[in-house]
């Protein structure tokens, strides 16, 4: 990174947080040093709640300053919410019809259950409706992070799932959620999608943004990001992420 970046965007999971978990001291810590400096943006697959959940309830009193450089975008970008003085408010949501919904309710059930992928035994409900985006999970959204790695550690059930279901749903986009889920949207909405957004409402042009994920493999739901020619930086894990802010906030002070 030669040039400091004037806007950082993080995936959640297994980026800044384990599997649907509060985000670590440590890491909130961080977040709150790198939004004194610059723009902070997370965008994930998860709804607002989870958000909410892993990230805003775990932050300390901090000035609306630094709340204001907190962009959030659940659902893979299809919605997006700022701080202001009511709390975060909604700047857009990309949802479905109703009927695209129904379809890609039945769709993603259906499919599961013919390929064996449909699971009795769960920890929630395996689809959700987001309202910009329905999401399967295989164990539901609470399954313990083992379980998962367990049901599908290559991702290959997850990847069979999801052409299958895009073979039936032509005018959807279907892709790759977490570690067993797989996401639906509006046709061309995905983290590409959320990051231009993010650059038309800032006026952070998408050369001057830095997105860290761990899922920028050509299958994972950070690839579209990589492929819209953002700089990426690859993670295993949110340690990973501490020590790359670690590095990095001081160099912004040190300017």
């Amino acid at each position: 990174m030669p040039i400091l970046p004037r806007l950082v965007a993080f995936d959640l999971d297994d980026t800044l947080a384990p599997s649907k978990s509060a985000l670590d001291p440590i890491m909130i810590d961080l977040l709150v040093k790198l939004l004194g400096v610059t723009e902070v943006c997370v965008i994930s697959g998860g709804q607002f709640g989870q958000f909410q959940a892993q990230i805003i309830d775990n932050l300390p009193e901090i000035s609306p300053e630094k709340l204001a450089r907190l962009h959030l975008m659940p659902t893979c970008g299809t919605q997006y919410y700022r701080s202001d003085s009511q709390g975060w408010s909604q700047v857009y949501a990309e949802n479905l019809s109703e009927d695209q919904k129904t379809r890609a309710l039945e769709a993603v059930e259906q499919t599961a259950r013919d390929l064996g992928f449909w699971e009795s035994d769960t920890w929630g409900p395996i689809l959700e409706d987001r309202g910009s985006q329905i999401t399967f999970s295989a164990l539901g959204q609470a399954a313990p992070i083992a379980s998962k790695i367990a049901w599908d550690p290559a991702g290959e059930k997850k990847n069979v799932l999801r052409s299958a279901v895009q073979a039936l749903l032509p005018d959807l986009e279907v892709r790759s959620g977490g570690s067993t889920s797989v996401d639906i949207t509006r046709q061309g909405i995905d983290k590409a999608y959320g990051m231009k957004r993010l650059a038309a409402l800032t006026g952070v042009d998408l050369e001057d943004m830095l997105f860290v994920g761990d899922r920028l493999d050509e299958n994972g739901n950070d690839y579209p990001v990589k492929v819209l020619g953002v700089e990426c930086i690859a993670v295993e894990g949110w340690p990973d992420t501490a020590a790359l802010l670690t590095d990095l906030i001081p160099r912004y002070v040190a300017v």
